[in-house]
């Protein structure tokens, strides 16, 4: 079978099943902490101010950001967030190829921490991410098994929704261009329409979904 073939089908079964687990939906919002996270951090590196961070129970987020200097800052910055996503679910099946699902439990752990310190200080973001950081923990100490259990059901999440989101966007973007995130600001920006940048950050998300499959089936 055709390896994108096989990809796509997989990530669809995947999808339905692990919406069957309670409280899958909240763990979701991992997803947009990588997302929200990857546009501050990429602020920070253009020498922008990040003021302050919101993860919503809709899954959606919001960074509030003041950049000092014009070009092609924006643009950057407006980029990282689906990048981030999908970049983080290829590590989240690297860390479990190579059998360190307990580092990187402790990894999301210390993102989730420096999301408290430096970027979210109120609102259901803040309470969200306490929470996570308690469970987290609480499934570290639960012993090897059910710990690398845990990590996968995070790292299948993250996986479904770093290709969902710009799905979504996509969609968003034929229906109400003016209202597609980060693919509004980005034509707002540039000459290129908004469905376009969805689409792109689409095919990305694919072909990321696709490498951290590869690796998935690479240690089965």
């Amino acid at each position: 079978m055709n390896k994108w073939i096989k990809a796509l089908l997989f990530l669809v079964g995947a999808a339905i099943l692990t919406r069957l687990i309670p409280f899958s939906s909240w763990f979701r919002i991992l997803d947009t902490m990588i997302h929200e996270l990857g546009h501050a951090l990429m602020t920070l590196l253009m020498s922008g101010r990040v003021l302050s961070i919101e993860l919503n129970p809709d899954h959606s987020g919001v960074t509030y950001s003041m950049l000092s200097s014009g070009g092609w800052s924006p643009v950057i910055v407006s980029l990282a967030g689906y990048i981030s996503a999908s970049v983080f679910a290829i590590l989240m099946f690297l860390g479990y190829a190579r059998k360190r699902q307990g580092e990187g439990l402790m990894t999301i752990t210390a993102l989730a921490v420096i999301m408290i310190i430096f970027f979210v200080h109120k609102g259901y973001g803040l309470w969200w991410l306490i929470i996570f950081i308690i469970v987290n923990l609480i499934f570290y100490m639960l012993g090897p098994k059910i710990r690398n259990f845990y990590y996968l059901l995070l790292a299948f999440l993250v996986l479904e929704e770093s290709v969902m989101g710009p799905l979504t966007l996509a969609i968003r973007a034929l229906s109400q261009p003016s209202q597609a995130g980060d693919a509004s600001n980005l034509a707002n920006m540039t000459v290129v329409p908004a469905i376009i940048w969805a689409l792109l950050f689409f095919v990305f998300s694919l072909w990321c979904a696709k490498v951290a499959l590869q690796l998935f089936w690479k240690k089965r």
